[in-house]
C-alpha cells in the first residue's frame, strides 16, 4: 500500500490523528515521550514540543512528492512577525526492517538532494555552493536552515534515536541569532547541551560537531554524525544544482 504524505501538521493534528498512517502515530509517540523526558538534552525541543511549538510533516518510502510544499509552508510560518520560532520534523516511513546507520544516513542525503533539485528559488549569490567550503550551509526557497538526521541504527548516540523512523530536524539558522559561534550566550548554552548530550549518550562530544563558521569544519558532516567518535571521511552526497551543470 502507497501511503500519500501529508502537509504541515500540529502537535493537536498529530494527536487527533484523523487521515494518518499508524506508522506514523506510534512513531510521534515516541518522539514524544522521547523529547519531553526532563533529562533529554534539547531544551529547544522538549520547549517547543510542551507548547505546541514544533510542526511536522511526514513521507513515505514511496512519495516525497509533499516535502518541498511542507517545508516552504514552514518556513512561511516560521518568518511570521512572532516570537515563537518553530522546528519541524519529518518523520520517514520506517524501512520493512531496521537498516544500517550507512542506509539512513544514504537516504537522509537523497531526500536533502530531492528537496534542493525541487527548489523554485536560488540560492543568495554570497553562500557557498561547495559543501567543501566551510561557509557552506543548506538552503531552501532561499533560507539557510541546519538539518540534521535521527535513526533507529544509533545505539550509542541515543540522542540520535527518536524511534523506528528517520526524523529529519529543520532548524533555520534565524533561530540561533545572539547563539552564535563567537557569541558568549550561544558558547554557554551549546555547552550547556552537550554536557547534557555526553551524559545520555556516555559518549565524548562527536568529533565533527562545532558552531557555523568555524574555519576547520564542514557543516555537512554535523548534518549525519556518526555512531562513534570518528572523524566522517569522504565528500559530500550533497551536489548544488550549479555545480552539477557545471561539472
Amino acid at each position: 500500500m502507497v501511503l500519500k504524505s501529508s502537509g504541515l501538521l500540529t502537535k493537536e493534528d498529530m494527536e487527533r490523528h484523523e487521515d494518518l498512517p499508524e506508522w506514523l502515530v506510534n512513531e510521534y509517540k515516541t518522539f514524544e515521550q522521547t523529547v519531553l523526558d526532563p533529562t533529554f538534552p534539547c531544551y529547544f525541543g522538549m520547549k517547543g514540543q510542551r507548547k505546541g511549538e514544533l510542526r511536522y510533516a511526514y513521507i513515505s518510502q514511496d512519495d516525497w512528492t509533499n516535502l518541498p510544499q511542507a517545508v516552504g509552508e514552514f518556513l512561511t510560518l516560521f518568518n511570521e512577525a512572532t516570537k515563537i520560532k518553530h522546528g519541524l520534523f519529518i518523520f520517514v516511513e520506517p524501512f520493512e526492517e531496521e537498516g544500517k546507520l550507512e542506509a539512513y544516513r544514504d537516504q537522509f542525503w537523497d531526500i536533502i538532494q530531492y528537496l534542493h533539485d525541487k527548489d523554485t528559488v536560488e540560492w543568495p549569490e554570497d553562500h557557498p555552493r561547495d559543501p567543501e567550503h566551510f561557509l557552506w550551509d543548506f538552503h531552501f526557497k532561499g533560507e539557510p536552515i541546519f538539518v540534521f538526521g535521527n535513526a533507529p541504527a544509533y545505539k550509542q548516540r541515543k540522542t540520535r534515536d527518536l524511534g523506528n523512523s528517520m526524523v529529519l530536524g529543520f532548524q533555520p539558522r534565524a533561530i540561533f541569532q545572539g547563539l552564535e559561534g563567537t557569541e558568549k550566550g550561544g558558547i554557554m548554552s551549546r555547552e550547556k547541551v552537550r554536557e547534557r548530550v555526553e551524559a545520555w549518550d556516555q559518549l565524548p562530544k562527536h568529533p565533527d560537531i562545532s558552531h557555523y563558521g568555524d574555519p576547520d569544519h564542514n557543516e555537512w558532516k554535523q548534518s549525519f554524525i556518526g555512531d562513534d567518535i570518528e572523524p566522517i571521511t569522504g565528500k559530500c552526497p550533497f551536489v548544488h544544482k550549479e555545480m552539477k551543470v557545471h561539472s
